[in-house]
């Protein structure tokens, strides 16, 4: 049996889990924040439609997926920046920028840190990239969730091919955005009339 990446210590965790509920709290109170004042949601639309919006763009997503355990809100972002922008484009380098950020994961699995545990939920990832392999890593991918940090570390760390993991991940990613990306450009509108 190929070992498995090692969850981070109790205390350790439970500083995440308030780090993270701190971040989305943030992250949602700045979406309001730009939303609803006019002059501030035109600065953000002057930002978005300028010619470097869509490369902050990427590299925000690509941070925001680039740090392993600790989810920063990428998704906040996505639908923020479709509020003022095409929703396809924006879902779009959203998705290629968050799929590249993911390769952290990837990439710490397969040089091979950490790699002993025995927590069930290690185990059963493994076990279903062991099963499903790709499949795995797209539906992760596809739907926003926190397991998929722990997916990239268990494909890396049973050597999946890189140009199969990235190439799921980019689809997932992309596919999860543009939706994203939409239902936010969609949902906005209704809400502000």
């Amino acid at each position: 049996m190929t070992p498995i990446p090692a969850p981070p210590p109790p205390q350790r965790l439970r500083f995440i889990q308030l780090l993270t509920a701190a971040i989305l709290i943030i992250a949602f109170a700045g979406t309001f924040y730009f939303l609803f004042d006019p002059a501030r949601r035109a600065q953000l639309d002057a930002l978005i439609n300028s010619p470097i919006g869509l490369l902050v763009l990427f590299f925000l997503s690509l941070l925001s997926n680039a740090t392993l355990i600790l989810p920063v809100p990428g998704i906040a972002l996505t639908a923020l920046a479709a509020t003022a922008g095409n929703p396809l484009i924006i879902g779009i380098v959203a998705g290629l920028g968050q799929a590249l950020g993911e390769t952290t994961g990837y990439l710490a699995g397969y040089s091979g840190q950490e790699l002993i545990d025995s927590s069930p939920r290690y185990i059963r990832m493994a076990s279903w990239m062991r099963r499903y392999g790709a499949v795995t890593i797209f539906v992760l991918a596809l739907v926003p969730n926190p397991l998929f940090d722990i997916a990239g570390l268990v494909a890396g760390a049973l050597c999946m091919p890189f140009w199969i993991y990235l190439s799921v991940t980019v689809a997932g990613k992309v596919i999860k955005n543009v939706a994203l990306a939409y239902a936010a450009a969609l949902g906005i509108d209704w809400l502000i009339r």
